[in-house]
């Protein structure tokens, strides 16, 4: 699956410059991305190849759900909803798909990640995202 992913990003790469390392084009970090993903991907599949395991079990389609649609929420609901909003629920479902789920762990997990992607996104990287969207009362 590593290896697919970074197939379809690398035809979407040809496009973009890459650059160098000294003078990096909109294409290099991406490459980077893709290195290491495919790299990640063969490992795996050496080591998948080379190991018996078990055999798979059931596929858990309510934790693929509730990691998928969410994140489709997310990037449905972001400009209108805005970031804390957006990104609270996205976070909430998702820790929903673990059989160990706790309220106490969700809602910390949630604070923290939302905290810290306001940190990187609006503070550090001065992204242009409203906190609140027009939906809940923000601009």
């Amino acid at each position: 699956m590593f290896l697919a992913v970074a197939s379809l990003f690398a035809i979407g790469l040809q496009e973009l410059s890459i650059g160098s390392a000294l003078r990096m084009g909109p294409g290099y970090f991406p490459l980077v991305l893709i290195l290491l993903i495919a790299a990640l991907g063969l490992v795996l599949l050496v080591n998948g190849v080379r190991v018996a395991g078990e055999p798979f079990g059931a596929i858990p389609w309510r934790s693929i759900a509730l990691i998928t649609l969410p994140t489709i929420f997310f990037g449905a609901t972001l400009k209108g909803l805005g970031l804390v909003p957006s990104l609270s629920i996205t976070l909430l479902a998702t820790t929903l798909a673990t059989r160990k789920w706790d309220l106490k762990t969700s809602i910390a997990v949630t604070v923290c990640l939302v905290l810290f992607s306001w940190l990187i996104f609006v503070r550090g990287l001065g992204l242009p995202l409203a906190l609140l969207g027009p939906w809940v009362g923000g601009y």
